[in-house]
């Protein structure tokens, strides 16, 4: 049974070990701190052996030399995005799938926050690691993509199985919440979501992760077929890619 650490770390990112007990291999998902991961490694008494990046921003791959010196680890990235990469070993996208030890890690390309973003989907343990692609109540602002890439990325996750844990980099949950509230205000499940995401961070508590099955009824940028945001921001009948591109506009200026 795979084993998932996950620990805070910077300001607002969350940092991810992947732990397959049978054979110890241990992933890093993303480098966002070294002290915080081997920190995580020391607690739980693994060794890092693989990072599996997402894309090539600072706080997801500035750590992988430091670590990669400390550990040998292999390094795996996006084939897009190889040349930003630290230290990249080998280079993946779209249908690649990863044999780890006994975890099997299919590869999607979910690029529009940048260009060449991956997420990395085991389909056996019903997990996605998605970066900064998708968010809970949320998706990754599109630094390098265009709506219609964003769009296919999103819809790609989208068609993954309800019951998919996603785990996101950040925890963005409650501001996106007070965003998603603003264009989808006669949401029930998403007025009762907010109130449990108030409820969990007021104690301290992570949002992170979610099932995806939720986030199909309660975030907006999975959501642009729905006729009351539609009507909410003014696009009536519109086509899913221009109603996906005013969400993110609107949230952007949120």
């Amino acid at each position: 049974m795979v084993e998932i650490e996950q620990f805070s770390c910077l300001s607002d990112n969350y940092g991810y070990l992947l732990h397959d007990p049978e054979t110890n291999i241990t992933c890093a998902i993303d480098t966002p701190d070294a002290a915080a991961i081997l920190d995580a490694l020391s607690r739980r008494g693994w060794s890092l052996t693989h990072i599996l990046n997402t894309h090539h921003h600072f706080d997801h791959a500035g750590c992988n030399i430091a670590l990669k010196d400390q550990t040998g680890c292999e390094i795996i990235g996006p084939a897009g995005e190889a040349g930003k990469i630290p230290g990249i070993d080998r280079a993946v996208d779209q249908g690649d799938i990863i044999h780890l030890g006994a975890l099997t890690l299919h590869v999607l390309n979910v690029g529009g926050h940048t260009l060449g973003h991956i997420a990395y989907y085991l389909p056996d343990e019903k997990i996605a690691f998605v970066g900064d692609s998708l968010f809970a109540l949320g998706c990754g602002r599109m630094f390098e993509g265009t709506p219609e890439q964003m769009w296919t990325s999103l819809s790609r996750l989208r068609d993954l199985p309800d019951d998919t844990l996603i785990y996101c980099a950040h925890e963005y949950t409650q501001s996106n919440a007070a965003f998603a509230l603003s264009v989808d205000p006669q949401n029930a499940a998403l007025q009762k979501r907010c109130a449990e995401i108030a409820d969990l961070r007021a104690a301290g508590q992570p949002t992170v992760p979610s099932l995806l099955g939720l986030e199909k009824q309660t975030n907006p940028f999975l959501r642009p077929e729905d006729s009351h945001i539609q009507e909410q921001i003014g696009l009536i009948g519109g086509d899913p890619v221009t109603v996906f591109a005013e969400i993110r506009r609107l949230k952007d200026h949120f």
